[in-house]
């Protein structure tokens, strides 16, 4: 039998306070340290290692597998923070938009401001892989895109846009920046053209145009290097020139504010 008065005692002086803690014995040299090697799981991450798929292997790859997989994860783990692939698409879409600056509505520079914000946008989906082909047929919303939503509203209700033509502005905008960034990064190659470089496919249709006969076609002959222009940035530039153009004919004369001239 054994005292349990003393085995208190005991066990009191060896957590007595002022007594150092002795440190763990080292593992032996032979045995390795071993590391799960998992990032700690949350919404921010899933969404990190979507990015890192997309960007590097392209929208076919963007799986709830496959970011489980980047973060050396269980798939199920992820529907704990994302309920589904369609939600984890809108969450990508949302982070991405949080990368465009977004400058101090300035009704002076409506035009000019929303220029800016284009191009932004056009970079930013021909930066991310695919980005832009995740983007067709969503209504994506969060918390980054209802900020250049309303961004995008205060700067053309400043400047004299009716409400109506404001709030259908934003998606006409999107829909051409998008549809313009999908197919920059699908490139330009006729069905019987071959694998062959952009500017070779050009020069292929421009050859086919100006062969035409010119009694029958007077007009295409005539302008093939307007039609085969491979400047991108010139037609970019002339959509979005349309597009606004066309906006600043809604606008109603606000004080202080002068629209631009035509």
């Amino acid at each position: 039998m054994y005292d349990e008065d003393e085995v208190e005692k005991k066990e009191a002086y060896l957590i007595a306070p002022g007594r150092p803690a002795e440190p763990d014995a080292p593992e032996p040299p032979w045995r390795k340290q071993r590391t799960s090697g998992r990032k700690p799981l949350s919404q921010e991450a899933i969404v990190d290692a979507a990015i890192s798929v997309l960007d590097r292997d392209g929208a076919d790859a963007v799986s709830m597998r496959n970011v489980a997989k980047e973060l050396n994860a269980g798939a199920a783990s992820l529907y704990w923070h994302v309920a589904s692939k369609g939600e984890l698409i809108d969450l990508i879409i949302d982070r991405a938009a949080g990368e465009l600056d977004l400058p101090e509505p300035d009704p002076f520079r409506w035009q000019e401001q929303l220029k800016e914000a284009a191009h932004q946008e056009l970079e930013l989906l021909l930066r991310h892989r695919d980005l832009a082909r995740l983007r067709l047929g969503r209504i994506p919303m969060g918390p980054k895109v209802v900020k250049w939503l309303e961004w995008s509203l205060r700067l053309l209700r400043s400047a004299g846009i009716p409400a109506s033509q404001a709030a259908l502005f934003g998606d006409l905008f999107h829909v051409y920046i998008g549809h313009f960034a999908f197919e920059r990064s699908l490139g330009a190659q006729p069905a019987a053209a071959g694998n062959i470089s952009v500017n070779a496919t050009l020069e292929t249709v421009r050859d086919y145009l100006a062969s035409l006969p010119k009694q029958q076609f007077p007009n295409i002959t005539s302008m093939v290097d307007e039609i085969i222009d491979p400047d991108v940035n010139k037609r970019f530039e002339f959509g979005l020139d349309l597009i606004l153009k066309g906006l600043e004919s809604y606008a109603r004369p606000t004080k202080g504010v002068k629209t631009a001239p035509a």
